[in-house]
């Protein structure tokens, strides 16, 4: 058996009885290493450690966080080759996808230790005379991450940079598919100056170690990126011990392809939103709504391009798709193709399993047409290389199938007109928008959530961040 990975608790390397097999999904053959899995009472550890150091590294001095935030960011970008590859080979994206997830993740890093000087309050008069008032952002205390599988390094990071720099303390719980990208990060955070308890990581599943955090009323802060089903049970659990609660959860977005749209550009968009990372993206575009002018055009560039896809090992040149992350997941994906078979939709290409040299999860990048936005696999989030045309009359009837959600994380369209553009970016009923551009691919400074059963709760990313993070004092001052 491959040597443990140990739990990160109160400043200490932490090893249990029990730990979960991380296998290569490019190759099933590969153990990648054994990963400790906390028990209840670990956990009531780190959450205990987690209280006692937020006030120390709550009142540390900013150019303390700066440094660290700073020294991480570097150590990320300067092993972005080696840990991306560890990356493509726990998760499966291929390595130029897990190389750059590394890399923008110390990018995050580095925006937030910007972000921690940056912090200025603000004063006011009073109406009494006399008397000062200033509003001051302060820590809001422990806050617990739990992440999710399909981008292992970029969504962590983008909650654990900001809540650092806003002098917070970490509970971590990564998700158990792919702990090793967690560990490494962790490796990579215990060696920096920071008080015992203000990072801990507790690997374990979601059913027990998640279940235990979210119930705490230890912790001030719950930041949850995952399904929506989970994320009402993170909201319902938070609200009883009136937690903060931060919730990214399910999508189901849709790019158009305009009737004037350049369709070199929409299969691009709709290639790299709907299918880069093997299609197992919050922000992938799995609805294809394409007006009936160009519908024929646009179905045979882009089954052109799915069937000159090259799908194999994640660390192999010239592969453009790796394999789906677990055998479960290849299990859901395969049956959402008979769904949509048994819907009416057409398959018209792909969505079988692949056998490469390897043993792995392969999957050919599936494309449904003759499909409406009534069927299931245009109602839920496949989080597969799977993509549904829809038929749209025209532009009106288009923006009607797009808006005919429960969702609204990201919204696509391709277009020449300015005025079809400027129109979209108004009534397209999303948090993110993109125009000419796939929907998947956002920025780290820049506010990053949905609307309706996408989100909830205060935005990720950018400035917006210290909503979450901090808390508003405001203070009554009379000389």
């Amino acid at each position: 058996m491959a040597e443990q990975h140990a739990l990160y608790i109160d400043g200490k390397w932490v090893n249990t009885d029990t730990s979960v097999t991380n296998i290569n999904p490019s190759d099933t053959r590969e153990v990648i290493g054994e990963y400790a899995q906390a028990t209840p009472e670990l956990v009531d550890s780190a959450l205990d450690a987690a209280v006692r150091a937020a006030g120390d590294w709550g009142q540390s001095p900013i150019e303390a966080r700066y440094q660290v935030l700073m020294a991480i960011g570097n150590e990320l970008i300067e092993r972005s080759a080696e840990l991306g590859e560890l990356l493509a080979r726990e998760e499966g994206k291929a390595r130029a996808e897990g190389v750059g997830e590394v890399f923008r993740s110390g990018q995050f890093f580095h925006y937030f230790a910007a972000e921690v000087h940056r912090q200025i309050d603000d004063r006011a008069d009073s109406v009494r005379p006399g008397i000062e008032i200033e509003t001051r952002r302060e820590p809001v205390g422990v806050v617990a991450i739990i992440s999710p599988w399909n981008f292992p390094m970029a969504t962590a990071v983008w909650k654990i940079a900001p809540a650092l720099a806003f002098g917070n303390a970490v509970i971590f719980k990564p998700a158990n598919l792919v702990p090793a990208s967690a560990w490494a990060l962790t490796e990579i955070i215990a060696r920096q100056n920071l008080p015992n308890g203000t990072f801990n990581l507790v690997m374990g599943s979601g059913g027990a170690v998640g279940d235990q955090i979210i119930h705490s009323d230890r912790i001030d802060a719950v930041s949850f990126t995952g399904s929506l089903p989970v994320g009402k049970q993170v909201a319902a659990a938070t609200a009883a011990n009136l937690v903060k609660c931060q919730l990214e959860m399910g999508s189901k977005n849709a790019l158009i392809v305009a009737a004037d749209a350049d369709l070199d550009v929409a299969v691009n968009a709709a290639f790299m939103g709907g299918y880069s990372g093997t299609g197992q993206k919050c922000t992938a575009s799995s609805r294809l709504i394409v007006e009936d002018s160009v519908h024929d055009a646009f179905v045979g560039k882009l089954r052109a391009k799915l069937e000159s896809v090259q799908v194999g090992h994640a660390l192999e040149e010239g592969v453009d798709m790796g394999p789906v992350a677990s055998q479960v997941q290849l299990d859901e994906n395969l049956a959402w193709i008979e769904r949509g078979v048994a819907e009416g939709a057409t398959l018209l290409c792909g969505g079988e399993a692949l056998e490469r040299d390897t043993p792995g999860y392969y999957m050919a990048p599936a494309l449904f047409v003759d499909s409406d936005n009534s069927m299931a696999i245009n109602r839920e989030e496949l989080f597969a290389p799977i993509a549904c045309v829809i038929r749209a009359n025209d532009y009106e009837h288009a923006l009607q199938i797009l808006n005919d959600t429960n969702f609204g994380l990201t919204a696509g369209i391709v277009t020449q007109s300015l005025a079809i553009a400027t129109d979209f970016k108004k009534r397209a009923v999303a948090g993110c928008v993109m125009i000419n551009l796939p929907t998947a691919g956002t920025d780290y400074h820049v506010p990053f959530g949905g609307r309706k059963d996408s989100s909830f709760g205060p935005r990720e990313q950018g400035q917006y961040a210290r909503e979450f993070y901090t808390t508003v004092k405001t203070v009554y001052l009379q000389a």
